[in-house]
C-alpha cells in the first residue's frame, strides 16, 4: 500500500473522530435556545464543522491528485470532480457543495454565521460526512495503489 493511501486513511479516521465529537455534542443539546446561549459550545461546534469540512476537502484533493482527475476550480468543485468520477453518489453532491459554501462563511465571513444554520447542520446533516467517508473508503478498497 502506498503512502498516499495511508494518508487518505488517516484523514478518514480524523474525519470520523471529528464527526463522533459533533454527534456527542448534538446528543447533549436539548434545544436551539440552549445551543444559542452557549457561546463556548457554539465556537466549538463551528470549529469542529470547519475541520470536518476541510478534512473532506483535503481527502478529495488528495484523491484527485492521486488519480489524475481534472483539477478542481474551487472547494465546491472538489466535490463535483469526485461525483463526476462516480466516487460520490449524485444525491450527496448538492449537500457537500452546501457544506463547502458554509465553510467559506465560517472562515471568511464569520460575522454572518447564523446559529440556526449551524444548529440545523448539527441536527440533520452529520450523516453527510458519514456518507462521504463511506464512499471514499469504498473507492479506496476498489482502487488500491
Amino acid at each position: 500500500m502506498g503512502s498516499n493511501d495511508e494518508v487518505l486513511r488517516e484523514r478518514l479516521r480524523w474525519l470520523r473522530n471529528e464527526v463522533a465529537y459533533l454527534k456527542s455534542e448534538r446528543d447533549k443539546v436539548r434545544s436551539f435556545q440552549e445551543y444559542a446561549r452557549n457561546i463556548r459550545l457554539k465556537r466549538a461546534i463551528e470549529r469542529s464543522l470547519q475541520v470536518a469540512i476541510e478534512a473532506c476537502l483535503d481527502i478529495g484533493r488528495r484523491l484527485i491528485a492521486r488519480e489524475g482527475f481534472r483539477y478542481p476550480e474551487d472547494n465546491a468543485d472538489v466535490f463535483r470532480v469526485l461525483a463526476e468520477q462516480g466516487i460520490l453518489p449524485s444525491d450527496l453532491l448538492p449537500r457537500l457543495i452546501d457544506m463547502a459554501r458554509f465553510r467559506n462563511v465560517i472562515v471568511h465571513d464569520y460575522i454572518r454565521v447564523d446559529d440556526a444554520i449551524v444548529y440545523g447542520i448539527l441536527q440533520k446533516r452529520l450523516g453527510d460526512f458519514d456518507r462521504f467517508a463511506r464512499a471514499v473508503a469504498a473507492y479506496l478498497r476498489r482502487h488500491r495503489h
